[in-house]
């Protein structure tokens, strides 16, 4: 393929940074992913990445663009103990809760083809793809290295990162025609921007208030036949669970909280918790399994969306992906795909005839990509996110109509297929505005009363 420049500095090698690097692969002589960890050879929890100690999954909206990137990718994660369900037409294996209502459970999903769900740890996940990412000739992995901010030239074009070593101090120049902040919620860019006469992007952003506490197991063999669970009680007990399979018998358990509800942060408060929201075979096989590890606790305090894409001016050189854009609810499990989503962005433009002001082109196409996403979290999080009119009736009629919905997935199997769909991201939200799904919704919903 023609590679358009020389050299690409990508910061951070989180899996947006590992996804951004591989697409510039394909475009710059030489790529550079500087990462400040030391980064382990094999599947552990890394410092740089706490949430990878919560509940996490590549949704099958990301693992398609994980298969086009890495042809075999799956095969690997599959050989190293991951499920990856790939077509599976068997809603048994899911359990997903909301209020009373429980997703139908039988029958068979029908439009499964395209469906592809990696249920693996993120260490493991992350480990391959950064394995596969090393192996091409022209990308080079730098941990252990903080990237100190970018340089302009007196054109105002990025010329270079500065990066220093965190272990001696020193500091070095690496020449660039293109950085790519991938650091995450806490990314600089904004302050960057601001401190050289650029205008900071404007946030857009809602408060979400959760917490979490999760515990990692290793289960007995065949405790569970189901591979995801999703327990969904926040309008009424501000209070939700998820239990995921990952891979070589060991699953994942996370409760969650909002509006303040406090979690429990040890094993027996947490398996307690598990009891009083799971079904019973659930916390039969946690209960029976050894615990790995310690709980872990964490806050997530807002959804944020930095609107790079209405920036009228900006360097040219310099471009952000994946949380440092846009950090969703985390409940909703998008990140790894959002970020799959905006590396895929940046491959469409940077294959694009128009090779001119690639940082514009960048942040609008990835915001098309964002935008439906943002919104339906949006007027989902509208039901349970600690507002000033947490119980007024706008929000409880609301919540009728989502509990109107949920009475009809409890029984139709296509409704509960085309919403899985959705929440997988392989159909837009707007599937489930469709007349045929209209229509079905009014023949299987039922109405509670708005109290």
């Amino acid at each position: 393929m023609h590679h358009l420049r020389k050299h690409a500095v990508v910061c951070g090698a989180s899996m947006a940074g590992l996804l951004a690097a591989r697409v510039l692969a394909d475009f710059y002589e030489s790529v550079t992913v500087v990462e400040r960890d030391i980064l382990p050879d094999n599947a552990i929890q890394r410092r740089g990445v706490a949430h990878g100690r919560h509940l996490q999954m590549m949704l099958s909206g990301g693992s398609s663009r994980l298969a086009h990137l890495f042809p075999g990718l799956f095969d690997e994660l599959t050989a190293a103990g991951a499920h990856v369900m790939d077509g599976i037409d068997d809603p048994s294996l899911f359990y997903l809760r909301v209020g009373e209502h429980v997703a139908c459970r039988s029958g068979r999903f029908t439009r499964s083809d395209d469906v592809v769900i990696v249920l693996a740890s993120r260490p493991l996940l992350e480990t391959h793809v950064r394995r596969r990412v090393s192996a091409f000739g022209n990308v080079t992995i730098m941990d252990g290295h903080d990237v100190i901010e970018p340089v302009l030239d007196s054109s105002g074009r990025i010329s270079a990162a500065r990066v220093a070593d965190r272990e001696t101090g020193a500091e070095r120049m690496l020449e660039a025609d293109l950085v790519v902040d991938a650091t995450g919620r806490a990314g600089r860019t904004p302050a960057f921007l601001e401190a050289r006469g650029y205008e900071r992007p404007r946030e857009r952003k809602y408060p979400v208030g959760l917490s979490y506490s999760s515990q990692f197991f290793r289960l007995p063999s065949g405790a569970l036949t189901e591979k995801v669970a999703a327990v969904n009680d926040l309008v009424e007990k501000r209070r939700g669970a998820g239990v995921l399979a990952y891979e070589d018998g060991t699953a994942i358990l996370t409760l969650i909280g909002v509006a303040g509800h406090k979690l429990p942060t040890d094993l027996p408060g947490v398996l307690d918790a598990a009891t009083e929201l799971l079904p019973p075979q659930f916390s039969s096989a946690l209960r029976a399994a050894q615990p790995l590890g310690a709980v872990t606790a964490q806050h997530y305090p807002v959804s944020v969306w930095r609107r790079y894409d209405k920036l009228n001016r900006l360097p040219q050189g310099l471009l952000v992906i994946g949380d440092a854009v846009c950090s969703f609810n985390p409940v909703y499990g998008q990140g790894m795909t959002s970020a799959a989503l905006q590396a895929m962005a940046l491959r469409q433009c940077l294959s694009s005839a128009d090779t001119t002001d690639l940082a514009t082109r960048y942040f609008r196409t990835a915001a098309k990509k964002l935008a439906p996403i943002w919104w339906s979290n949006r007027f989902t999080d509208f039901n349970f996110t600690p507002t000033d009119d947490w119980r007024t009736k706008p929000r409880r009629l609301l919540n009728r109509g989502m509990d109107r919905v949920w009475a009809a997935l409890a029984t139709d199997i296509v409704l509960a297929e085309t919403f899985i769909r959705t929440l997988q991201l392989v159909d837009p939200p707007t599937a489930m505005l469709q007349p045929a799904m209209l229509r079905r919704l009014l023949a299987g919903g039922r109405v509670s009363p708005v109290r």
